[in-house]
């Protein structure tokens, strides 16, 4: 399972069944779990741990050091969920010590070729990044978000569940769950209501997201009025109470 021309380091830590291909390196403190297939000239260094049926295609980085001029060689760490596919030229970072010193990714996971997960990053799982999405340190990315092909992303920025951001897209402030956002710099642009019937929100819960989407940001409410209002509702409807807790944990402001 392990090409002959791949390079592997003995302190790696590999399950018996992973692929590895020609000409790849695993450096050491890696651990890859089972049925995970590492492609032709993929670079591997830790300390990484990597989990099962994952796919890295040829040329990608992953788990080197974070492109951060305050890093100093820390022994920080990247840790990768399960089924996540890493197509050609991804370059994945670990973390450091000026946040938790880890990069996180969830499972399940689509990263497009040349896509850059930054230091410190945390990403959920279902996410699609597509083609060249370059994201700065610290950003956080919820479950089933879709970026699409060039977004670059501020540091610190927060992307909540189910949203979906315009290809080439520039952001610089926080997108809340299930919102549309595009452009340069990227504003929001509705409801991501395909998204959610494909994923199984009902009519209704579909109708409750609309209606907090306008109290946001099309009544004449300030922000402190809409929330209190969709506050009142959020204890009895649960997509709601999701976009009330991004908001009221939003660092950069929200998207306008």
């Amino acid at each position: 399972m392990i090409d002959a021309r791949a390079i592997i380091a003995p302190e790696a830590q590999l399950a018996p069944d992973v692929t590895v291909g020609p000409f790849s390196i695993v450096g050491p403190h890696v651990r890859i779990g089972a049925r995970t297939v590492i492609g032709p000239h993929v670079v591997v260094n830790g300390p990484t741990l990597i989990g099962e049926d994952n796919r890295i295609f040829q040329f990608a980085s992953i788990g080197d050091a974070p492109q951060d001029k305050k890093y100093r060689g820390e022994p920080t760490r990247l840790v990768i969920g399960d089924r996540n596919v890493f197509r050609e030229s991804c370059t994945i970072n670990r973390g450091t010590t000026h946040d938790k010193g880890v990069t996180t990714i969830g499972s399940d996971n689509l990263f497009m070729a040349f896509s850059h997960v930054a230091h410190d990053c945390v990403i959920g799982n279902n996410t699609v990044f597509a083609n060249s999405v370059a994201m700065g340190g610290h950003v956080e990315v919820g479950d089933w978000a879709i970026l699409g092909g060039l977004v670059a992303i501020h540091q610190f920025t927060k992307i909540g569940a189910h949203a979906f951001l315009g290809g080439g897209a520039i952001l610089s402030r926080d997108v809340p769950p299930y919102v549309m956002v595009a452009g340069n710099p990227a504003v929001p642009h509705g409801v991501n209501v395909e998204g959610l019937k494909r994923r199984g929100f009902s009519e209704e819960q579909i109708r409750h997201i609309r209606e907090a989407y306008r109290v946001i940001y099309r009544s004449d409410l300030k922000l402190s009025e809409a929330l209190e209002r969709l506050t009142a509702v959020a204890a009895e409807r649960s997509e709601i109470r999701a976009f009330v807790d991004f908001i009221h944990g939003s660092t950069r402001s929200l998207v306008r």
